[in-house]
């Protein structure tokens, strides 16, 4: 009589360290990935810390975020190879209708007494101006993104600050005043970012060379930036809208990107760092949810505002509890709860 040997059973550790590995095979850069989770983390603390003193968070991680947008483009598209000609129109469509759906979105979490800048409206206005050049090469992306950044920053050093001013009145100008030239992220200097990530993403991003030149050039654009206004005195604080900013927070955001694409090309590297992944693949969710929590806490505390150890409780929940949401959203589930809305809306795939 034959015995039936049954397979050897796997620990709840290797299956989860299987599943890991499923998701980070997918059709995913784990480091972009984990670019993305670091700069939600970074916008939470810059939400939440309680005091007046910049830290390392403010703006930074909002330039981050921005940049990140436009990696996100160019992967959309095809990334090192762009799509072909006879899908862009498809795929320009799918773009300008998720700007449409993150503009409506970000409008809508404005209405909401949270007392956050939110940036989704100003996100699905940048993807809307950035359609023409959208298959552009590095050639043309690159000069045009430095272009955007020296004279938005001298365009927005007089510029007013009320957008009624620039409309005189009119309400229908109102909202593009806001988005590019006195609201909290401008275009006319903040178009820069998702530019330079555009071009970030027709490289490879797999490739050393590619990672190596961006921690290069980040550094030294960065270094530049900051040490340039170091010496002569310049402002590059955070949301000073300045090229100096412009140059220190946007290399840091590429030289950033660089080193955590280097260091997730170690297989034992991008499995310890998963669960940020995981939650820098959901974006859309965390950011979302933060919205409505910091809303939440605002009107539980009523006219005396939300006290410093409530705003430090909430914010340890965001990180840790987004952060592990996100890891077991990822490894039974996949794709973000909104992430999977947009997708379907805007009909790209759902995994």
């Amino acid at each position: 009589m034959r015995r039936v040997t049954s397979a050897p059973r796997t620990s709840l550790a290797e299956r989860i360290a299987e599943r890991i590995g499923v998701r980070i095979a997918a059709d995913r850069i784990a480091g972009v990935d984990v670019a993305r989770g670091v700069a939600l983390i970074g916008m939470f603390v810059a939400h939440l810390l309680p005091g007046d003193e910049e830290t390392l968070a403010d703006g930074r991680s909002s330039v981050l975020f921005a940049t990140l947008a436009g990696v996100s483009l160019g992967l959309m598209t095809g990334g090192a190879r762009p799509t072909g000609a006879g899908e862009r129109g498809r795929a320009a469509a799918s773009i300008a209708l998720r700007g449409l759906i993150l503009i409506v979105l970000g409008l809508l979490l404005w209405t909401l007494d949270s007392g956050i800048a939110i940036i989704l409206d100003y996100y699905g206005v940048f993807f809307l101006v950035l359609l023409p050049v959208l298959f552009a090469p590095r050639a043309v992306l690159l000069p045009l993104a430095l272009a955007v950044a020296t004279v938005g920053a001298a365009v927005l050093a007089t510029a007013p600050d009320d957008p009624r001013i620039l409309t005189g009145g009119n309400v229908w100008l109102y909202f593009p005043a806001e988005w590019f030239v006195a609201g909290y992220y401008p275009g006319l200097l903040w178009l820069a970012y998702p530019l330079v990530g555009l071009a970030v993403a027709r490289a490879d991003l797999r490739k050393r060379r590619t990672q190596l030149i961006a921690v290069g050039i980040g550094a030294v654009a960065s270094l530049l930036g900051y040490g340039g206004a170091l010496l002569l005195g310049a402002d590059a604080e955070a949301h000073s809208d300045t090229v100096w900013e412009a140059f220190g927070a946007g290399g840091l955001a590429v030289a950033m990107l660089g080193l955590l694409l280097l260091a997730t090309s170690v297989r034992a590297v991008g499995y310890a760092l998963f669960p940020l992944a995981a939650a820098g693949a959901m974006p859309l969710s965390l950011y979302t949810g933060q919205i409505l929590a910091i809303a939440a806490l605002e009107a539980a505390a009523g006219p005396g505002g939300v006290a410093d150890e409530h705003a430090s409780s909430l914010l340890v929940a965001l990180i840790v509890g987004g952060v592990v949401l996100a890891t077991a959203w990822r490894l039974l589930l996949g794709k973000g709860p909104l992430e999977r809305l947009m997708a379907v809306a805007t009909h790209r795939p759902t995994r």
